[in-house]
Order: C-alpha cells, then sequence, then structure tokens
C-alpha cells in the first residue's frame, strides 16, 4: 500500500500583506484589509484573483469565502474551510487544510488568510467579562474559563503564566531565555521596514526594567495587538513552478491535542506543556527530517513563555538545557544557532496570529528576508502554544524534496 503523506504534495507561491497597525488604528474596515492582502498575494505569485477557487482559515475569521469571493470575481469556488479551536494554534492546521485540498484535486488554489481590524469589532480574545450580558446579568461563562473565572484568572497572560512557570519550577529555568526571545525579536524588527516596532529598539535594561503584566511575563514578553490581514496562495507542487515566485514545498502540517490537554479544571496529565508532545514526533515523521535539519524557526510567541515551551516539545534542546540553548547569540540571524522569528515576530512586527510567520518561514526558502539565513532549505512554522488544538509546519525547498 503507497504511504500516505502530504510530503511535497503542496507549496507556496504567494504571500501577501496589508499595512499592519497598533491595535483599533486601521483606517479600513476589516473586509478591505482581508482584500488587499489576498489582492498582493496574486500579484506576487503572478495569477489573477478569479482563478483562487478555495479558501481556508481559522481563529473564527469574519472573512467569510463566499464575500471574498463575489468581492474578487472568482469564477468557481470549490473549498472553503474553517480550522476548528485554538484560535491562533490553527495557523499551520488552516495551512494543512490548504494543501490537502489541492494534493486531493478538491481545489487547486487556495487562499489561506487572516485578517483583523479589532477597530472595528473589538478586542480579539476578549474575556468572559468584558462580553455582552444576557438580559442584563452576569456573562454566561463555560468551558475552561467556568473554571478559572472564579479564581481571578481571566486574561491569557494569567492562565498561561501558570503553565509557564510551572515549566521553570520543575525544569530550573530562570527569565533568561524569555529575554533572549524578546531580544531577538526586537533585533530583526529593526531590518524590517514593515514591522510595527520597526525604529524602535530594546535592549536588556530595558527590558529587565519594563514593567510586570503578570510573573514571568514582563511587559515585552507579551505580543502586541494588531490591525492587518495576511495571506498565502497554496497550489500542487506539480504546478508550482508555473508562477512568479521561486515555491516554498510543504513537506509536513499537523494538528494535535495531547491527551486530556483541555481539561479544563487544570488538572492535565501535563500541566507545564505547550501542547506539542504529540505533534512534533507526526511533524517530523511527515516532513522526513530531524530538528537538526531545520534551518530557521517560526515560532508563535503570544507570550515569550510559550515560545520557550513549543522550541523544547519540537525537540530543539531539552527542557534541562533551556538555558543553555535559548540565547541571544543562538537566535538571531545570520549566524545563529536557531535564528528565530526573523521577521519580528509577534513581539515586534505584527500579531496577525501566525499568518506573518508563515509568510517570513516562505521569505526564508525564498532566500529574501531582511534577516536572511544562509542556504535556508528547511523552515518550521509553529503555531500558538499553550492552547487546544495546536499545529505546526515544515516548509522546504526543492532541494530537500
Amino acid at each position: 500500500m503507497p504511504e500516505r503523506t502530504l510530503r511535497g504534495a503542496a507549496a507556496v507561491v504567494g504571500t501577501g500583506q496589508s499595512k499592519y497597525y497598533k491595535h483599533g488604528k486601521s483606517p479600513d474596515p476589516e473586509f478591505k484589509l482581508a482584500l488587499q492582502a489576498v489582492l498582493a498575494a496574486c500579484e506576487d505569485a503572478g495569477i489573477d484573483p478569479r482563478d483562487i477557487d478555495g479558501f481556508s482559515s481559522f481563529a473564527d475569521d469574519r472573512n467569510d469565502a463566499v464575500r471574498m469571493s463575489t468581492a474578487l470575481g472568482i469564477r468557481n469556488l470549490k473549498f472553503a474551510a474553517m480550522q476548528w479551536g485554538g484560535g491562533g494554534g490553527g495557523t499551520a492546521g488552516a495551512m494543512g487544510h490548504a494543501a490537502m485540498a489541492v494534493a486531493t484535486g478538491v481545489a487547486e488554489c487556495v487562499v489561506v488568510l487572516r485578517g483583523l481590524a479589532q477597530g472595528q469589532f473589538g478586542r480579539f480574545g476578549r474575556t468572559a467579562m468584558s462580553a455582552p450580558k444576557l438580559d442584563g446579568g452576569v456573562p454566561t461563562v463555560s468551558g475552561d474559563l467556568a473554571f478559572s473565572l472564579p479564581y481571578g484568572a481571566i486574561s491569557p497572560a494569567q492562565r498561561f503564566a501558570l503553565k509557564v512557570r510551572r515549566y521553570m519550577h520543575e525544569h530550573g529555568v530562570g527569565q533568561a531565555p524569555m529575554r533572549a526571545i524578546a531580544l531577538a525579536a526586537y533585533h530583526h524588527a529593526q531590518k524590517n521596514p514593515d514591522a510595527v516596532m520597526y525604529g524602535k529598539t530594546l535592549d536588556g535594561e530595558r527590558y529587565d526594567e519594563s514593567r510586570w503584566i503578570v510573573e514571568p511575563f514582563h511587559l515585552f514578553d507579551c505580543c502586541m495587538e494588531n490591525d492587518g490581514s495576511a495571506a498565502v496562495i497554496v497550489v500542487p507542487a506539480d504546478k508550482a513552478k508555473d508562477f512568479a515566485q521561486k515555491p516554498a514545498y510543504i513537506l509536513g502540517a499537523v494538528t494535535n491535542s495531547d491527551t486530556r490537554y483541555a481539561a479544563p479544571s487544570y488538572n492535565a496529565p501535563h500541566y507545564g506543556s505547550a501542547n506539542f508532545s504529540m505533534a512534533a514526533e507526526r511533524l517530523y515523521g511527515m516532513a522526513g527530517c530531524r530538528p537538526e535539519d531545520v534551518d530557521t524557526v517560526q515560532v508563535y510567541e503570544n507570550f515569550t513563555g510559550g515560545a520557550m515551551l513549543s522550541l523544547a516539545e519540537h525537540g530543539f534542546f531539552a527542557p534541562e538545557q533551556t538555558e543553555e540553548f535559548l540565547t541571544f547569540e543562538n537566535l538571531v540571524a545570520p549566524g545563529g544557532r536557531l535564528p528565530l522569528n526573523t521577521s519580528g515576530g509577534h513581539l515586534a512586527e505584527c500579531y496577525m496570529h501566525g499568518m506573518g510567520l508563515v509568510i517570513e518561514a516562505v521569505r526564508q526558502i525564498r532566500g529574501t528576508s531582511c534577516n536572511q539565513v544562509a542556504n535556508a532549505d528547511v523552515a518550521m512554522m509553529i503555531g500558538g502554544p499553550m492552547v487546544t488544538p495546536v499545529s505546526s509546519m515544515i516548509l522546504g525547498s526543492e532541494a530537500v524534496l
């Protein structure tokens, strides 16, 4: 029986983004931002937007596929998918859906998209305390929040800090690795004119003196909140060379939730976890590579602590080696041991729920990043950690097929 795999069956041939804004500052509505990103991706790929025949998204994106199709003049919409749950944990999952669609002939040209205008619709991920009240009474709270809200663990920062603190306690990890992740992100953003924090530097002293949001997270350990949109175009691998840009082939894409990870009363078997321990082996198995083969990683940092856990669970270092591995020198391009978030990531480029990270992984494979890693043939993108489900993916150049 032939092996079933996505490895090398699909490729990214176009990337596009709107201008990125601080939270609530976009002059354009969310739908217009989404169209801007899709049109930019089409221009990048050298295709007519009417030839798109599918859409894939995540995090309950509001830019409905049929409405997008109508606005773009698409001739025949064949595929539309939404990754359930996980918020930004679904980024690579949405990429996997697109790859599956084109690999199986369900569609030929699928856009993976995320759009966000928080000034128009309110903050993403707002807590139940700020949700509309029903009949003038208390907000309805269900699921995970029903167990944490009564005890004051309301925000993502509060809830995720508990998981990171557990990891730090169990493995003897201090603040230094999170500090290094933040400094590397800002360092890379200074060469990226599209980054929201371009021209705004961060040094160790400023990081150390910044206010606590919730320990162990300083201000600069927390992602920005932004408005904007980002999109990529996925096509079958056998057509990838027909487009204007160098293809970035999808070597693997997995979605996963560890055993009882969503246990709402916080009694999951592996509490100090980003939820990738089972996903990583599946990803490497599909992609046909190992951690030592990865040239650069674009990791979702809603908080630096989550990025730290994600990298450990993808096998780049043992938890006890966290401080030794995660240093500024190891994380910066071009010469670092594992150049990380080379566009500035969510801390300094834009928090577009991982789609900006996908675009930067593609840039690295193309050789067009502002912080290019030499001979980058394998690039990993890791979706949002400490949620469920999570997802991650590996892109590669033709040389590794």
